[in-house]
This record gives C-alpha cells, sequence and structure tokens, in this order.
C-alpha cells in the first residue's frame, strides 16, 4: 500500500480528499493527510471558519476561501475552505474530489455531505461513526450503483477490531468475542457537567458526554455488530470492571455463547486505549505453539489485544483501501443486526423538548438486538437527532434508566428521519 502511495507521489497524482469537519478528529485528519505521500487536502468544510483555519494550519497549508463555487481552482499549498461544502461538491467545476472523509458530529447533514460525494463518485470514510451507524445500510447501497465505497474509519476502535478478527479468522480460530477497553463510565453525566472537562481534550461537550456516557462505546460495538454479526450477550453489553485485559478470560462466561460471537467490553482495565478478541482453539497441535508463544489462555479461550488504537493516524489507511484497491474496513455487510436505543438518564417530564439525541442531557444509548427492540418499539437515539427548529418532544413522562418507545415520543419528520425510514424498507426487501 505505501509503496503505491509513492508512487502516485512520485507521478505526481495524489489522492484528491476532501474533509468534513475540523474539530480535534478533524485537524488530526488534515495533519495526517499532508504528509501521507500520495495523498493531498484538497478541501475543508466546517460552519466555523476559525475551526478551518486551525485544520488547514495544521496541514501546513494556506487557506483560500470558496467565494465562486464553480471555480475549485487552487495555487499550490492552497486548501479551499467553505461552509458549504455541499454546493462545492455539487457545482460544475474542476474539483476532481477522489474522496470525502466526513468527521463531523451530525448525522441528518453528514448524510447529505455523503450522498452528495457519492453521486459525484468519490469514496466516502466515515470517521463519523454516528452517521455511519444510523444510514451506513443505505449509503453502502447507494454507493454500490455509483461504483464507489463507503467505509468505517480504519482507527477507531470498530475499524481496528475488524482487522484483528480478520487475523484470527485467517489463523483458524473461531471468534468468541470482540471487545472494547473503556476507561470511564457515567451513563447519567450532561454536557454541563462536562465543560471543563471538555475544554482539557479539545472537545464540544456534547461530543464528550457521548464519550462519557457510554453512547460512543455502544455505537462502535453495534457497528461491528452488523458488520461481523456479532449481537450483545445482553442489552448494553455485559461490561465488568477489570484491572488488566488479561483479566477478560475470567469474567465472562464464553461457555454460555455457544457458536454466537458477541461484543462486549470491559472497564477501567490497562492498556488504556487499547482493543482486543478472545478466539476459540482446542486443537492439540495448535494449543502446544499457543503455549510457547506465551499467549494469554484458559481453556479453549485465547486472548489477542492492540494496545491502542489511533483514531486519526489511521484514517489514510481507510482512504487508501478505498481509493487504490476498493476495499472497507467495515461494513454493515449483515444490515441492522443491533442498533443504539435511548434510555433516560433521569426522569423526564411530558412535553420536554429533546436539544441533542446523543450526547444530550435527556438519554443515553444502550446497544440492543434489532429485532428484540423492534417488538418492544425502542427508539434508536441517532434519530433524536433534531433539525433546525423542529426537534423531537415527549409526548408522556419516562423514569430514570428507562427504555423509551416510540409511543412515548414525537420524532419531527427530518430529512434523517426520511432516510431512515427509506433505509428500512431497502431492508425489508
Amino acid at each position: 500500500m505505501f509503496e503505491a502511495l509513492k508512487q502516485r507521489e512520485a507521478e505526481g497524482n495524489p489522492i484528491r480528499v476532501g474533509l468534513i469537519g475540523a474539530g480535534a478528529m478533524g485537524i488530526g485528519i488534515a495533519w495526517q493527510v499532508a504528509r501521507t505521500p500520495g495523498m493531498e487536502l484538497i478541501f475543508i468544510g466546517d460552519l466555523k471558519r476559525e475551526a478551518s483555519e486551525k485544520a488547514v494550519k495544521a496541514a501546513g497549508g494556506i487557506v483560500k476561501e470558496v467565494t465562486d463555487f464553480h471555480d475549485a481552482s487552487r495555487r499550490e499549498g492552497e486548501i479551499l475552505v467553505t461552509d458549504d461544502a455541499n454546493r462545492l461538491m455539487m457545482a460544475d467545476n474542476d474539483l476532481g474530489l477522489d474522496v470525502l472523509v466526513e468527521s463531523s458530529n451530525t448525522i441528518g447533514a453528514a448524510a447529505r455531505y455523503c450522498l452528495t460525494a457519492i453521486e459525484r463518485k468519490a469514496h466516502v470514510v466515515l470517521m463519523n461513526a454516528e452517521v455511519d451507524l444510523a444510514l451506513g445500510p443505505y449509503l453502502h447501497e447507494v454507493a454500490a450503483k455509483q461504483e464507489v465505497v463507503v467505509t468505517s474509519d480504519a482507527g477507531d476502535q470498530h475499524g481496528v477490531l475488524a482487522r484483528m478478527i480478520d487475523e484470527i479468522d485467517m489463523w483458524g480460530f473461531d471468534l468468541v468475542q470482540a471487545g472494547n477497553i473503556k476507561g470511564f463510565l457515567d451513563r447519567h453525566q450532561t454536557a454541563a457537567g462536562l465543560v471543563e472537562e471538555a475544554a482539557k481534550r479539545n472537545l464540544d461537550p456534547v461530543q464528550c458526554c457521548a464519550y462519557t456516557d457510554g453512547t460512543k462505546l455502544n455505537i462502535e460495538m453495534a457497528l461491528l455488530s452488523n458488520g461481523r454479526n456479532l449481537p450483545p450477550f445482553v442489552d448494553g453489553m455485559e461490561g465488568p470492571s477489570a484491572k488488566r485485559v488479561e483479566d477478560v478470560l475470567g469474567l465472562f462466561d464464553f461457555d454460555a455463547y455457544g457458536d454466537v460471537g458477541r461484543v462486549d467490553y470491559i472497564l477501567g482495565a490497562e492498556p488504556g486505549g487499547g482493543v482486543y478478541v478472545v478466539g476459540r482453539c482446542d486443537d492439540e497441535t495448535q494449543v502446544p505453539y499457543l503455549n510457547y508463544y506465551k499467549l494469554a489462555g484458559q481453556g479453549a479461550y485465547w486472548l489477542f489485544y492492540r494496545p491502542y488504537h489511533l483514531c486519526h493516524l489511521e484514517t489514510t489507511r481507510a482512504i487508501a483501501l478505498a481509493v487504490l484497491y476498493g476495499q472497507s474496513v467495515l461494513t454493515p455487510k449483515y444490515g441492522r443486526v443491533a442498533d443504539v436505543y435511548a434510555y433516560a438518564k433521569s426522569d423526564i417530564e411530558a412535553g420536554r423538548e429533546v436539544r441533542h439525541g446523543i450526547g444530550g442531557d435527556e438519554f443515553y444509548g444502550l446497544i440492543r438486538p434489532v429485532p428484540e427492540a423492534e417488538l418492544d418499539k425502542g427508539v434508536p437515539i441517532a434519530l433524536l437527532e433534531g433539525e433546525r427548529e423542529m426537534r423531537p418532544k415527549l409526548l408522556r413522562g419516562v423514569a430514570k434508566d428507562q427504555a423509551i418507545s416510540s409511543d412515548d415520543i414525537e420524532i419531527p419528520d427530518t430529512y434523517l428521519a426520511r432516510l431512515f425510514q427509506e433505509q428500512k424498507e431497502l431492508l425489508g426487501k
């Protein structure tokens, strides 16, 4: 892969990358793309001009503000910045986009950007796990018709785990569990309570809250569920506390899984930021080798772990796989095996409008198998994203930690809601 990128660099034919979202991850992606041979960052789309300027600076480029959407010309070193990337991508110009990286914290708006890029026959890399989960099957269906690739990011936990699963599959192990290592969890935290912590991490408080209350963790593991057919063993996963990742082998009843692989996580373990998979092998030839290699094992179960995931550093791998080989890191191959459903953070009165779905003050999200959740009229937390003044509204009160049902809340007719319905109809065919 790296040699192919260096060849494109030598030929003066770099992969032309557009970026949506210049937040903490977007700035890192801008830096990484600009320093990867055979890649060129051509535009950044963000509603905040100062955010785009920071990303351009990180990339070592020169800001060129888009004033005429039909003119995408750039001098050497210039990077286009705009607050209307859709118009830029849709206009009759010589943009020459090869791949769009979606790194915003929106869902409905992100879907528009992705669909516009696909229409222009550009590949799409989703650093945005929320739109990936909410509308992944729909985006992949549209992309296939245009003969382009939509892929999860390579550096987020689900992308790293997908790669590890592929490896142990190749080695002849049966996958038992794919796991995340979560450092801290407070399901009832609010964005207001995380303002200082978010500032330390250069995050929006709502985004920081989605990490803290576990919704983002559940989204990542639901993406893996849908890509590798790995439902959770219990709603929200078990998530036991652990000191070391090796403790995994004694914390779960793997025998109870039967022949079904599962997703789960451990809480507070070292190495922080890591991920792991558990594979099954009791072959009399292989086991002595595994012991000789000092692989952590218990009975027929063996632990493989990676002590880090590197987010933006690995995004360029997803870009290269898509453009050079037409391959995805992870796709919702099995449709909607699992989704992440909304649970109340506190007692909520009827009539309250939901200002933020994911990372908001009202709800946290837990992974559940889709067939069971739909029987209970569960509400995917992604659908609670509003649009302008159109916000979801509670029709009746819900108790703390209660899963809301579609009878409890009014979902406005947003662009996101319509796409989600189209996706359900598509998958029902």
